[in-house]
């Protein structure tokens, strides 16, 4: 094990994560002065991924940080969203960019490869790597860090003023410097099933989307404009663990029967299983007192985890780097008093978006109960007339408001 503990005179930072998060905060550390070390642990750069869509708090954050023209935007012209039944019923029905907001529609990877531009330049990668130890001092944090490289593995010791966990809902950071996930991950007893459809839904044009939304359980499909569509399987479990235990079709089999599955439905199932790959995974928000010791900081779904029923995760990544970069600015020398407003600022505006996710937002993918699913057919309904389209959008405009405050703004 070899160590590197010399103190420079640039504030050094270790971001542990190269999703969104990891790589808007190493972006903004370099542009405030610091000289950031981006660590990831899987041996490359990820997938694309799947369906996210960018509200106007990311949207701000993003044009102010000068990647929002390459994100770009893949909502599907003149596509049309249909509520579907199994029996092969349909009506037109509310897109995810049909909400208050004008939401981007996009990849995850979208993002990822804006940032990814601008940060790759100027800033030390390091694949395979993974932080194991912390050790935290009044000079800076000691951190011991992994590396495997083909069936080679090292470790070397160095010194950080500041380390940023950025690694995700199941943070390595969080487990080390704050205990383990069980203290602070809330399940929300749900499963989501993602991938990206091959073959569109027979007799709809590759354009449209489609929703099959039931108490407890629902689907999605997204279109993109230049993308095959995603794929988004939800429902409801009150035992999570056993879900895992056979392969993720049959859950999700199980979970979307007894009743006979439909054209629509049927023809979903066979595209997640023929898939390449795909996301399986229980649903969880992450609830802690504080993101931050003086020199690590947790942020993203390390920190809050919003939930994709949210729509905010993306969004709240690039604004908890952006305005992360701008407190370290405004407090040079004194990290711990930056951690500390970051935290203050950022807390009111996540429990307003983790509420909604767990509520309105979670129902709007799948409907709790019999009530929620008349109620969302009598939405439906509504849109039909211009009346009813006038009335919804200023019902829900006032829900959404929240997802377009520019919480980064300086």
């Amino acid at each position: 094990m070899s160590s590197h503990l010399m103190h420079t005179a640039t504030p050094r930072a270790l971001v542990v994560g190269m999703g969104i998060g990891g790589l808007a905060t190493a972006m903004r550390l370099r542009e405030v002065g610091w000289d950031p070390v981006l660590v990831e642990r899987t041996p490359g750069r990820r997938a694309a991924g799947y369906f996210i869509g960018l509200f106007e708090t990311g949207r701000a954050t993003a044009q102010r940080m000068g990647v929002l023209d390459a994100i770009g935007d893949r909502a599907a012209l003149d596509g049309v969203t249909y509520d579907v039944e199994r029996n092969g019923r349909r009506r037109p029905g509310m897109g995810y960019g049909d909400l208050p907001g004008g939401p981007r529609l996009m990849l995850r990877g979208d993002i990822e490869a804006a940032l990814y531009d601008t940060v790759a330049t100027d800033t030390e990668i390091r694949y395979g790597t993974t932080p194991t130890a912390l050790d935290e001092h009044l000079d800076g944090v000691d951190v011991t860090l992994r590396t495997t490289t083909g069936g080679d593995v090292s470790e070397t010791i160095e010194r950080f003023d500041l380390v940023v966990g950025a690694d995700g809902m199941r943070s390595t950071v969080r487990r080390l410097a704050f205990g383990p996930d069980a203290r602070f991950m809330r399940p929300l007893h749900h499963i989501i099933a993602a991938t990206v459809i091959k073959e569109p839904v027979p007799g709809y044009r590759p354009q449209d989307g489609v929703v099959l939304a039931e108490p407890g359980r629902s689907v999605w499909t997204f279109p993109f404009a230049d993308h095959g569509p995603g794929l988004l399987f939800n429902y409801r479990t009150d035992d999570e663990d056993a879900q895992f235990r056979r392969p993720p079709v049959e859950s999700l089999r199980a979970a979307f029967g007894p009743q006979p599955a439909g054209p629509v439905l049927e023809h979903l199932l066979q595209q997640f299983e023929q898939a390449d790959d795909h996301l399986f995974d229980s649903v969880h928000q992450v609830e802690m007192d504080t993101w931050h010791t003086d020199r690590v900081v947790l942020l993203g779904d390390a920190a809050w985890c919003l939930t994709l029923y949210s729509g905010m995760g993306a969004s709240t990544a690039m604004a908890g780097a952006d305005l992360l970069g701008t407190l370290l600015q405004r407090n040079p020398g004194n990290t711990a008093r930056a951690l500390r407003e970051w935290d203050q600022k950022l807390r009111p505006f996540m429990d307003v978006q983790q509420r909604s996710g767990r509520t309105m937002g979670l129902t709007m993918f799948v409907p709790q109960t019999r009530k929620d699913k008349a109620m969302r057919t009598a939405m439906q309904r509504m849109q039909t007339n211009r009346v009813g389209r006038k009335a919804m959008s200023a019902l829900m405009a006032k829900a959404f408001r929240e997802k377009s405050v520019d919480i980064a703004a300086a």
